[in-house]
């Protein structure tokens, strides 16, 4: 670790007065780097695909930023070092957000998805926590729901002995059910794609921040259906939100459905005790 912080020492010409190793990094170890006039965000990772992975978040960053909706952090480093792949990035000191910081987070997310493209999808594949994710591009979005983000669950959760084959749809069922229950006219927005409460800041000037995107083009109610998977999110952020993109027709049905594909990815890395919640989505609507 002492060579590595020389290294980025010498890349960016500070000197680092405080490394202090932050917690809640599942994937990577995190750790702040202080000097005179500021800090960054140094993420460590000795995995084999870490590289790709940094590589992928900083695409998302970039991609994200370039909409001009909502801030991130700037991305000032992605290479490897000694075997180990680094991200530095600004860090971003952080608050909890009062009920106007929830308002303003609600609108920045849905100009964002004010974005659009022509296909589903993205120009490269990514990673979701630390499974692969693919984004191959599609025109129809029951098509890519399926092939690009259940089906490759749901065969991993078979491989892994996590579902029995009876439990699982084919694709014409799925597709067809997805068919009825979105809409025709989805339009391709820019998502975060994994919109959880811990990838959310809300810096100490009451700016939100996103952080650690799983970026595609896509249904823009996705994130919002993993914002209510695990909470952290109050109603004026879907207040603000919806003033700005209407709930859709078929809501709920849409909620259980794009949360569906964010519990397998828990059921495949984190094991059993998400098979509950994944069984009983798929015998209701399959």
């Amino acid at each position: 670790m002492k060579q590595l912080l020389s290294h980025i020492s010498n890349l960016t010409n500070k000197e680092f007065h405080d490394v202090q190793s932050l917690s809640g990094g599942s994937i990577s170890s995190a750790y702040r780097l202080k000097w005179n006039k500021g800090a960054y965000f140094l993420k460590v990772n000795s995995s084999s695909n870490a590289l790709e992975m940094f590589v992928a978040e900083q695409k998302g960053l970039q991609a994200i930023e370039e909409t001009a909706t909502i801030a991130v952090p700037k991305v000032h480093h992605v290479e490897m070092y000694d075997n180990k792949a680094f991200l530095l990035m600004d860090y971003v000191e952080s608050k909890s957000a009062n009920s106007n910081e929830f308002k303003t987070l609600g609108t920045q997310l849905a100009k964002l998805h004010l974005n659009h493209h022509n296909t589903f999808g993205f120009s490269s594949n990514n990673f979701i926590g630390s499974l692969p994710q693919s984004n191959s591009q599609h025109r129809s979005w029951a098509e890519f729901y399926w092939q690009e983000r259940i089906a490759p669950q749901l065969k991993l959760a078979e491989q892994n002995n996590m579902l029995k084959s009876n439990e699982i749809p084919s694709a014409q069922t799925a597709i067809s059910v997805f068919a009825d229950l979105f809409e025709n006219n989805i339009k391709p927005s820019l998502l975060h794609g994994d919109l959880w409460a811990g990838n959310y800041l809300i810096a100490t000037n009451g700016t939100p921040f996103l952080i650690d995107p799983a970026v595609y083009w896509g249904h823009s109610m996705v994130d919002i259906a993993m914002s209510k998977l695990f909470g952290g999110f109050d109603i004026e952020f879907y207040s603000a939100y919806h003033d700005i993109i209407p709930k859709t027709p078929n809501y709920n049905a849409q909620i259980d459905l794009y949360q569906l594909y964010f519990l397998l990815v828990h059921l495949n890395m984190f094991g059993r005790s998400y098979y509950g919640s994944v069984a009983a989505i798929l015998k209701r609507y399959f």
